[in-house]
């Protein structure tokens, strides 16, 4: 068997920023920067970083940025710089932090920040805070906080959903980046069920991708906001929504993913479930499909082909396998929603089967 390669951890904006600011400040009370900084991460290790772009601008401000490494994980900020300006203010007003060029503003609630705050999340500003106090005790300081090119990266990012405009979050809990950990996808769909909830929406769409969620909007004339994508975290989203929950969830996907689901699967991703051939062979077999189908469908390539068979046969394995996933949605969920529903659609967007409960 061939070596298998470790992957590397990165860094969240979070810790980069956290980097910047401590150089900067440093370089404000020294006179000169230095051209690595060390930083201490939420549970009490110490990270160095390569300090870029630094700049004393006055006595009483300095700019610096940190290009954010995300190792071994497909992040879109990867390679992103971050850069932070301190300025020391003459009043008794502890650290105040401000969103510069690429850095969002939060405007709708629900997320862990108020309407109108930086999208500095919480335990950033702890960690800019203590690297700070590092340099100085109880210092008095403006941290603007900006990220190049943030506006643009922040439309690949679930932000302009979650109501976060203008760019990027500064983010992270440990200050590390597990590569495919899927730890982000995962809070930010949480985030989006949070922001969900406190404007107000009683119905909710959670898709498995584009394909399925324009097939939704179609249907559902909802807020932006409504709409959530979960990718292959179905097992994520019931979970949450147990202790969260909304009115009426409406769950839509292609037909090996909710295969999958109907199979007892709660992570869809392909290197984690499988379609079980045997398993759908019995259910064609139990909507008294012929012998040679079934056998066909044992031995299938696809889902997707056995459904456009069955549809062209006319029979209604889509509804059956949508009926099968709810079996599951409702043991997850445990009846805490009023209304479910699953919709199941082909590549093309076209609705192949959909159930209620």
């Amino acid at each position: 068997m061939g070596h298998v390669k470790k992957l590397k951890y990165g860094w969240t904006t979070g810790a980069c920023a956290t980097a910047a600011a401590k150089a900067a400040y440093l370089a404000l009370k020294r006179g000169f920067f230095m051209d690595y900084v060390t930083i201490t991460l939420p549970q009490g290790k110490r990270a160095s970083f390569k300090v870029l772009n630094q700049k004393i601008l006055d006595h009483h401000s300095a700019i610096a940025s940190v290009i954010k490494d995300a190792g071994d994980d497909p992040d879109v900020t990867h390679g992103a710089e971050i850069c932070v300006k301190i300025t020391i203010l003459s009043i008794e007003c502890g650290i105040i932090f401000k969103a510069g060029k690429g850095v969002g503003r939060i405007t709708k609630p629900g997320l862990e920040l108020p309407v109108g705050e930086p999208a500095i999340n919480p335990v950033p500003r702890q960690m800019i805070q203590l690297a700070l106090t590092e340099v100085f005790p109880s210092p008095n300081l403006e941290v603007e906080i900006s990220v190049v090119n943030g506006e643009m990266l922040a439309t690949k990012t679930m932000n302009p959903r979650l109501g976060i405009m203008g760019g990027l979050s500064i983010l992270g809990t440990t200050g590390i980046v597990v590569p495919f950990s899927c730890a982000a996808w995962i809070a930010s769909i949480h985030r989006g069920i949070d922001v969900a909830r406190a404007i107000g929406l009683t119905h909710i769409v959670v898709s498995v991708g584009n394909v399925s969620e324009e097939t939704a909007k179609k249907i559902y004339l909802l807020p932006e906001s409504a709409f959530i994508e979960m990718g292959d975290f179905v097992g994520g989203v019931l979970k949450y929504l147990k202790t969260h929950p909304v009115q009426w969830l409406t769950l839509v996907g292609g037909v090996a993913k909710f295969t999958k689901l109907a199979q007892g699967y709660l992570d869809l991703h392909s290197s984690r479930s499988k379609v079980d051939f045997e398993q759908l062979a019995k259910w064609v077999s139990d909507l008294s499909a012929e012998d040679s189908f079934v056998e066909e469908v044992r031995y299938a390539n696809t889902a997707l082909e056995v459904f456009m068979k069955c549809h062209e046969k006319q029979l209604p394995l889509a509804d059956f396998v949508a009926q099968k996933a709810m079996v599951i949605v409702n043991k997850v969920l445990d009846p805490v929603i009023f209304k479910v529903e699953i919709l199941m659609v082909d590549r093309k967007g076209n609705c192949l089967g959909r159930t209620v409960m």
